[in-house]
């Protein structure tokens, strides 16, 4: 069995993480930061701003349980694709809706997965995800690794990454890991 790999970026990873955990077919998650132009970037680096990442969690699943147009849909059932450079309260370029892809083949398939979901109009706003290679990607930290596991009466954890999650829950359910 082979193994895919892609990294998404949402807002927070720890947003992401705590619902891709949770996912049958994934088979790891990894918070970490991409596209930007430091080398090996510090989480306070990434915060200011200047380094040009993205929060991103890396997911490695197996297509033969779950499809990259399945985990499309999820991460587009948990963060909103119309805001530029935010989610919810958090605010900066680190914070943007952005997929960033392997291989060129898998490219292709979220370019026609989100070309299928803008004409549903499913958004009102118009779609502002980034969507290219995944370039100069590094891990956060430790400590953001399983944060929402580890911090789960957290302030942040209690009031936006637990609502993620259980929103993924009734209305993807049938993703959720037994």
């Amino acid at each position: 069995m082979n193994n895919s790999k892609i990294t998404l970026g949402g807002g927070c990873f720890w947003c992401l993480e705590a619902v891709f955990k949770q996912v049958k077919g994934v088979i790891d998650v990894t918070s970490g930061y991409c596209n930007g132009h430091v080398i090996n970037p510090s989480y306070e680096q990434v915060c200011d701003g200047n380094t040009g990442h993205v929060e991103v969690v890396e997911l490695v699943y197996s297509p033969q349980i779950i499809h990259l147009q399945d985990l499309l849909l999820i991460f587009f059932t948990i963060h909103d694709p119309t805001t530029l450079n935010r989610q919810g309260n958090d605010v900066g370029t680190q914070y943007r809706s952005g997929i960033y892809a392997h291989d060129a083949q898998d490219l292709m398939v979220i370019k026609e997965v989100i070309r299928d979901l803008v004409a549903q109009k499913i958004y009102k706003n118009p779609w502002v995800t980034e969507v290219v290679m995944r370039d100069n990607y590094t891990d956060a930290e430790d400590y953001h690794q399983d944060y929402f596991e580890h911090n789960p009466n957290q302030g942040y954890c209690s009031f936006v990454v637990a609502p993620k999650v259980q929103k993924f829950k009734k209305y993807l359910g049938q993703w959720w890991k037994d």
